[in-house]
């Protein structure tokens, strides 16, 4: 399991390793076909930046050979704000005074009819806070299985579950997880979510590990940019991790995300950083330039100058007119948002952007129909 692997990799001297990165480093990484992660390190340290402008042209390089000029494109769905942690960062903490919501089946199916109006999406994620007696894997099961005639490709965002759960979902049409680790400093982890299940470094680093061992199609992955100030220690860590997952769930497909802290009605937390668009240019060209096959998500945290931009240059799977609030889309419009919005167009508007730039946008890349028994082993 992963939290064994991670205690061999010290954080500190990671962030040193990081720091002490030098021109040729950089030149030594940009002049190789695959990278380790240690070249990974010198593309995102300082050295690297007088290149951004090469890695920038390697990575739109690396994208169109390995996904075209497209973009896939999802939507998130929030079915409930009920969660038992207390995410120091999180709008939808248990300490806040906030109604909570869990929808019933039937307004679930409501969601995925007004998310039908707005396009012809067919990838859906579906997102919950963590609560597993008022909303776990038996009230997810229903929500897939009332999904499943909307749309293709199923994913969930929920609370880490145990192989056994994942698999059971995989049974109702679950295609693939996304888990944010937040953050892999296991020394101050706790300080960010001090109770609930997410409280265990653990359970949740492990989740991924039991995704592969359940030999689900996707897994997607991210730290919370400005959780921790040594944020460039948190994507290597990362990267690491990513690695190792290749290595044993080799038939797996993997994703990676960025998230930048947006604000939250959580009053009293401020970032430990605040990650610059270049920083988050870099960060992106660097994980291409690292892994030509993983895809690279943006969601509508990132405001529209950054998608724009950074849609012909490293990004692969984007989000469009996201509600991230309970049933956003018909049922509860204007409950409360876990977190603030930044790329607020409507679909029509951003796919008609993405063409501009010669990017076609692509609402179903995946079909049941086309899947194996994923048996993932270790090479």
């Amino acid at each position: 399991m992963f939290s064994e692997e991670i205690k061999k990799i010290d954080w500190d001297a990671t962030t040193d390793r990081i720091a002490s990165k030098s021109d040729s480093d950089v030149r030594r990484a940009l002049a190789k076909e695959h990278c380790d992660v240690d070249d990974f390190m010198a593309l995102i340290s300082p050295a690297a930046e007088p290149y951004l402008e090469q890695m920038a042209r390697l990575s739109r390089k690396y994208t169109r050979e390995r996904f075209g000029k497209t973009m896939s494109m999802f939507i998130p769905l929030y079915i409930t704000n009920s969660c038992t942690n207390s995410c120091v960062y999180c709008g939808f903490h248990v300490q806040n005074p906030m109604a909570r919501t869990i929808l019933t089946i039937d307004q679930c199916e409501d969601e995925y009819k007004a998310i039908k109006k707005l396009g012809p999406f067919e990838n859906l994620l579906i997102v919950t806070g963590e609560n597993p007696a008022k909303a776990g894997p038996a009230y997810i099961a229903k929500a897939l299985d009332r999904a499943k005639p909307y749309f293709s490709n199923l994913k969930i965002e929920v609370m880490p579950l145990s192989t056994e759960d994942y698999r059971m979902l995989a049974g109702h049409g679950l295609n693939g997880v996304i888990c944010f680790q937040e953050t892999y400093n296991a020394a101050n982890y706790k300080c960010y979510h001090p109770r609930g299940m997410k409280s265990d470094f653990g359970w949740r680093v492990d989740a991924f590990d039991r995704m592969g061992q359940a030999g689900l199609h996707s897994i997607g992955m991210g730290a919370l940019l400005g959780l921790e100030k040594e944020w460039k220690t948190d994507v290597t860590m990362m990267a690491f991790h990513l690695r190792y997952l290749q290595k044993r769930y080799w038939r797996t497909k993997y994703s990676v995300n960025f998230p930048r802290m947006r604000p939250a009605h959580n009053e009293g937390f401020e970032p430990n950083c605040l990650v610059s668009d270049r920083e988050l240019a870099q960060v992106t060209f660097a994980m291409r330039i690292f892994d030509h096959d993983v895809d690279i998500s943006y969601s509508t945290r990132e405001p529209e100058f950054i998608r724009n931009n950074m849609c012909t240059l490293g990004v692969t799977t984007m989000s469009a007119a996201s509600r991230v609030n309970p049933g956003g889309y018909y049922t509860y419009p204007d409950a409360l948002e876990q977190f603030t919005v930044s790329d607020d167009r409507t679909v029509d508007e951003i796919a008609s952007s993405l063409r501009e730039r010669g990017i076609e946008p692509v609402w179903k890349d995946w079909d049941a129909a086309f899947d194996r028994p994923n048996l993932n082993t270790a090479q």
